[in-house]
């Protein structure tokens, strides 16, 4: 018997690709969330979806709705979404390379805007990456520095 995996398609919460990517692959799935920088950040290129390789055969299929981060398999007329190798293949292929160049780096001292958010506008010191996603940034209000943690994604370098 042969075993032949195909790619499908995930359709994850609300901003938890990365999430849901990191869960799938705790429980040994191969799964692909092609990425792209937008306004020097690097984010998924197809906002709440993410693919899985699996073999419709073999693979178990049911913890896959239940894992954190995902709504659903993404299914037409009631058989899961098949997406081509070739696609897959063409999305890594446009990838590779091209996200180290584009991505923000930001180093402890720069100076920073905050984009989005309650704290948009304002202006602050990058101090550290506190997470893959967060950021420690100082703020000078009223005359006193405070650190905030905000999103990564929400920081624009400054001169």
């Amino acid at each position: 018997m042969c075993l032949m995996a195909d790619w499908y398609l995930i359709h994850t919460k609300p901003r938890q690709e990365r999430t849901a990517q990191l869960n799938l692959e705790r429980q040994h799935y191969t799964v692909y969330l092609p990425m792209h920088a937008y306004r020097k950040r690097i984010e998924p290129l197809f906002a709440r979806y993410l693919f899985i390789h699996l073999d419709s055969e073999s693979d178990d299929w049911g913890p896959i709705r239940s894992t954190r981060g995902v709504a659903n398999l993404v299914r037409f007329g009631g058989v899961p979404a098949k997406v081509p190798d070739d696609l897959i293949k063409f999305l890594q292929n446009e990838e590779d390379g091209h996200l180290e160049q584009k991505a923000e780096r930001f180093c402890q001292g720069d100076s920073v805007e905050i984009t989005e958010g309650v704290l948009a506008g304002y202006q602050g010191i990058f101090q550290a990456e506190t997470s893959a996603e967060r950021a420690a940034v100082l703020l000078n209000v009223s005359d006193r520095y405070t650190s905030v943690q905000v999103s990564i994604k929400s920081l624009e370098k400054q001169g």
